[in-house]
């Protein structure tokens, strides 16, 4: 491999000679050889709008020259362009503010800033520090990078793939509405729904979920950038703060504001813990949901088996014809793995010691990847289980008039007690509800078929 020599304060360091990153990139990039974990290519994306953004106001306020501004610019269109992929190597765990990332940026920016003047026939200096990290910190992009990446990822990401699950729940609710079977709480049988209903449910869920992250996302759009390193906003113009929101604004498309406190916004993350925990409970609705299924699917001759799913792959290696509710169980890790998350973002942001919290690479490391996986799973149990699954009615009927709870139907006619009675007399002596309670006296057979239709208990208007 060939090499370059590049300088910083500490002095030289070789850098592979097809890289655009310099000294205090490869300095990280050897110092922190843990995991496999690397800075998210959704961060590395968020960057490049921030460093354009800063590049164009520092010039709007004449502190940055417009021949540099302009290069900086143009070479993060190279970096949302994917020219510049390869550039960012960095692990996660580094140091928590995110200054050797943060340095990434600059260093490539700058290489690149310099090359796109190079190729006018002007050779200009574009310095990393000077230039491209020009009225910022690591300390206050950092965080503005989190809350930016999170409203983006998730109106652009997760949205989609909740909208069209929740249309397809939806769907089913109204397909299977007049579906009667039984219900279960506490896993035992109970009065009768309709699976239209059930369906439903699970429908809300989805929706009431966008609605929590709806509100919830608004709180990521007041921005620490301004604060630089401590909050005061020293070496930064003054107004930069609202520019950069506005600048920002603009070439996002998403409506972003300077935040009130700068000293708040650089050292508390509850912002991101409040999103993440509406990630977390979104988590949690597929995990009951993907539970639900898999319950309703089991068998298919010795469970449940009121539902039927698409057989997608083989299910055992060693048991021939085996099918296994598999989506539901990608369903459920992704949740596990979300929860888990969210216990690190909690964590995390407890840690903000005087003027920052310094595990912000890990914070966005478990957002971007919640956001992700959430989104993909949805999508995948979506295509792959939800469009397919099919009323077993034979199964339904049979469980639903198996049911001694359908017996609650009479309570309004012969009271609590008696009614209890009729259910206990029917299962010791394995009769039905309706033998047994005609043979009681308490209830003609035309009152027993009156107020026992599982119809009318579910509540379907015929």
């Amino acid at each position: 491999m060939e090499y370059r020599i590049e300088k910083d304060s500490m002095g030289e360091i070789k850098v592979p000679a097809d890289k655009l990153w310099g000294a205090q990139t490869q300095r990280s990039y050897e110092n922190f050889q843990i995991g496999t974990e690397k800075i998210p290519s959704e961060l590395v994306t968020v960057f490049a709008y921030l460093k354009k953004a800063a590049a164009l106001v520092n010039k709007e306020l004449g502190v940055v020259d417009s021949q540099r501004a302009d290069a900086i610019a143009a070479a993060c269109d190279d970096i949302l362009a994917g020219r510049l992929d390869g550039n960012f190597p960095l692990a996660v765990w580094m140091t928590g503010s995110g200054t050797q990332f943060n340095m990434n940026v600059n260093e490539v920016v700058a290489h690149r800033a310099m090359q796109i003047l190079k190729e006018k026939g002007e050779a200009v200096t574009v310095h990393p520090n000077d230039h491209v990290n020009h009225s910022q910190s690591s300390n206050d992009i950092f965080p503005t990078a989190l809350y930016v990446a999170g409203l983006i990822l998730i109106k652009k990401k997760l949205f989609p793939a909740m909208e069209v699950l929740f249309r397809d729940l939806h769907a089913k609710a109204e397909e299977y509405m007049n579906i009667v079977k039984i219900g279960r709480t506490h896993l035992q049988d109970a009065t009768p729904l309709t699976l239209g209903q059930e369906f439903s449910g699970w429908a809300r869920m989805i929706e009431r979920d966008k609605e929590m992250l709806t509100a919830g996302i608004d709180f990521l759009r007041d921005l620490a950038m301004g604060g630089t390193a401590v909050g005061t906003g020293i070496n930064c113009p003054e107004g930069y703060d609202v520019k950069f929101a506005a600048m920002l604004s603009t070439l996002t498309g998403e409506t972003f504001h300077t935040a009130p406190n700068k000293f708040q916004a650089l050292t508390s993350k509850d912002e991101l813990v409040t999103v993440h925990g509406m990630l977390k409970a979104l988590a949690c609705d597929l995990m009951k949901i993907a539970n639900d299924v898999r319950w309703l699917a089991s068998g298919p001759r010795c469970g449940i088996g009121e539902i039927t799913i698409p057989e997608n792959e083989p299910g055992s290696s060693i048991m021939p014809s085996k099918v296994n509710p598999t989506q539901c169980e990608a369903v459920t890790m992704v949740a596990v793995q979300v929860m888990g998350n969210d216990a690190a973002m909690g964590i995390a942001a407890s840690q903000g010691n005087f003027q920052l919290n310094v595990f912000m690479p890990v914070m966005a490391y478990n957002l971007v990847q919640s956001i992700r996986i959430l989104s993909d799973v949805m999508d995948s149990f979506r295509r792959h289980c939800v469009v397919g699954i099919q009323p077993n009615l034979k199964k339904i009927d049979y469980n639903l008039h198996q049911s001694l709870i359908l017996v609650t139907g009479l309570v309004p006619l012969v009271g609590y007690d008696k009614a209890c009675m009729i259910a206990k007399k029917a299962a010791k002596e394995e009769m039905t509800l309706r033998e047994a309670a005609v043979e009681t006296g308490w209830v003609t057979a035309e009152q027993f078929d009156t107020y026992m239709d599982p119809a009318k208990l579910a509540g379907v208007k015929k």
